[in-house]
């Protein structure tokens, strides 16, 4: 697709000629066409960048429309359109159309709105191109998400799959660090090897290590049989370690081992074992804040984290979510043989306005409550959750829901003090920026709550 060039579609041949010459002297290489029919057939042969095209003409714009959407062409569209008719061009706007200009042309405007189509197109581009070279080369397409953000993180965690290191792998709950793991591993030299899982977090204490490491038979009562622990399983493979800060400080020390010699003792055993694993670790939790309070070893910290990767939470990519919503919703159409229920456009317009505290989990569970909750094949507003209905529909707009017992003000102020210095990492002019208020106010403020102004 030609980065510079503009298909123009009008069956006025004196109009078509002008737009070519403005368009010419703006820098653009210009193709033109009479009606849809021949410009559907110049668009399939060479499709460009943009098309430019009048509504009414033999074989009509939206026509062309139609016909550029069943065979996935993405050319962005500008309606030309006479005065009276603005209200088909906005119909066209609907089924994708950019935007529209109104005859008779003011050539000038046309050009503007050329100039923006394009570096919109661009951008698209840009990071279709982007996402399209991540995939064929990594193979990271089950992660769904265009967002910049989102995008560097896995160019990262693509390169860091080729070599053999630690990674650890940190974001709120329901980010989808699982995911980025198993991608890693599947990308990775060890791609033919197990990938195990332990959650350290759902094993209790006093069995961290016997899962972790294994044990001989009669090493304690019930140990009727020597059993292999995860570490061992995973042999030639990748460890995957979801929740590592949960790990007991005891079961620290024995982890450091396994990173540093490669060795693991399984408990009762009188001898070391050699192992060949690669680990990933994840955790929700600051774990450097950890250190600090004692409860998480420096040195393993530092072993993890050779490469630490943080994956945004969804409220910071929210222009992933109406794609997220798609494919999420189509892939539990397909589990509960629903495949004819269908979305309004409302529906995800709330969605993307929501905060999404849970994350990718929480919208995934949203959208299967609402299909099998559903009484028609349309899932409406109304099907929505109380609590992401009541989002107001201004984006801009702060919104805080209220508990009917009050709520202190101090509280509140305190806990966006909070709030805005750990989004600026603890730089107080950013965060004082952020909250519209001057560095002094901010340090009287955190002064006032008993918070560290150091």
């Amino acid at each position: 697709m030609s980065s510079k060039r503009i298909l123009v579609v009008d069956d006025d041949s004196s109009l078509r000629s002008v737009m070519k010459m403005q368009l010419e002297e703006a820098g653009y290489e210009v193709i033109l066409a009479a009606d849809g029919a021949e410009a559907h057939e110049l668009i399939r042969q060479a499709p460009p960048q943009l098309v430019i095209s009048d509504l009414k003409m033999p074989t009509s714009g939206l026509e062309l429309m139609r016909r550029i959407a069943a065979d996935d062409i993405q050319p962005t569209l500008i309606i030309v359109t006479a005065f009276g008719t603005v209200e088909t061009a906005v119909e066209a706007m609907k089924l994708g159309a950019y935007d529209y200009v109104t005859k008779p042309l003011d050539f000038e405007e046309l050009v503007l709105v050329v100039h923006r189509a394009m570096e919109r197109q661009n951008l698209i581009e840009e990071v279709r191109n982007l996402r399209s070279a991540l995939d064929q080369r990594y193979g990271f397409e089950g992660i769904v998400g265009r967002a910049k953000s989102l995008l560097h993180v896995l160019d990262q965690a693509a390169r860091v799959a080729q070599r053999d290191t630690t990674v650890l792998i940190q974001g709120e709950t329901g980010t989808g660090k699982e995911l980025l793991a198993r991608a890693i591993h599947h990308n990775s030299p060890r791609k033919s090897r197990p990938f195990v899982t332990i959650n350290c977090g759902s094993i209790p204490k006093e069995l961290v290590e016997s899962e972790l490491f294994g044990y001989t038979r009669g090493s304690f009562t019930g140990a009727l049989a020597t059993k292999p622990g995860k570490i061992e399983l995973a042999d030639g493979g990748t460890l995957f370690l979801d929740e590592v800060g949960e790990l007991p400080l005891d079961a620290q020390v024995k982890l450091l081992r396994v990173l540093q010699q490669g060795e693991i003792a399984k408990i009762g055993a009188t001898d070391v074992q050699k192992v060949d694993v690669r680990v990933v670790a994840a955790t929700h939790r600051n774990l450097q804040a950890m250190i600090e309070d004692q409860a998480f070893r420096e040195d393993l910290y530092y072993r993890l984290a050779v490469v630490p990767l943080l994956l945004p939470p969804l409220r910071e990519r929210r222009e992933d979510i109406p794609e997220l919503v798609k494919h999420l919703f189509n892939e539990a159409k397909e589990r509960h043989g629903m495949a004819d229920v269908e979305l309004t456009p409302g529906v995800i317009q709330h969605l993307t306005r929501y905060r999404w505290p849970g994350n990718v989990r929480e919208l995934e569970n949203v959208l299967e409550r609402m299909l099998v909750l559903s009484s028609s094949n349309i899932v409406t507003e109304a099907d929505l959750p109380e609590e992401i209905r009541r989002v107001p529909a201004d984006n801009s707009a702060f919104w805080i829901e209220l508990p009917e017992e009050g709520v202190s003000l101090e509280a509140v102020e305190r806990e966006l003090i909070l709030r805005a210095l750990e989004q600026a990492k603890g730089n107080q002019t950013k965060a004082a920026k952020y909250l519209d208020i001057s560095r002094r106010t901010l340090i009287y403020r955190m002064e006032k709550y008993g918070l560290s102004t150091e």
